[in-house]
């Protein structure tokens, strides 16, 4: 898999499927446009997700926790709150 230039991962994944499955796209049906709409709503969750780390990454350097300064740390406490 060669990642498309200036592609995120969801924008990636989107163009990988529309190769695979063209009629899942189809958006003259129910289904291609309810698949669409949760495209576009992943996307603007990405989108913020990567703004918040840009964020984050600027703020993370005044922390006290320099942990956070680890991206496999920051990750992790970011996005795996379980």
């Amino acid at each position: 898999m060669e990642k498309k230039e200036n592609q995120t991962a969801i924008q990636q994944v989107f163009s990988e499927l529309q190769e695979l499955q063209p009629g899942l796209f189809n958006i003259y049906s129910e289904d291609g446009r309810n698949f669409i709409n949760h495209f576009h709503k992943f996307l603007a969750l990405e989108k913020q997700q990567l703004l918040d780390a840009y964020d984050a990454g600027g703020y993370a350097m005044f922390d006290d926790n320099e942990d956070l300064l680890d991206p496999e740390v920051y990750y992790n406490f970011t996005f795996n709150k379980e």
